[in-house]
């Protein structure tokens, strides 16, 4: 299952990059809770946690069933 993440997260950097942002895999346990690092712009902006959930979360849940969550950590 952690491939399937990683790939679905490399689908998703290059429109952080292009902020000035990136997201790091950290974990994927195995409830289905995928555990992030965002950096870069994203690390500090205010936008962040919309954009990790409303992003991130719904991409990664769309390429990955049995994913219930993304968390930033």
């Amino acid at each position: 299952m952690r491939e399937k993440v990683q790939a679905a997260i490399d689908k998703v950097r290059p429109a952080l990059q292009r902020d000035g942002g990136d997201v790091i895999l950290v974990d994927v346990t195995d409830d289905g809770v995928v555990k992030v690092q965002l950096t870069g712009a994203c690390k500090g902006c205010p936008m962040s946690q919309m954009t990790l959930k409303n992003g991130i979360e719904q991409f990664v849940k769309s390429e990955v069933p049995g994913i219930k969550s993304v968390e930033a950590v």
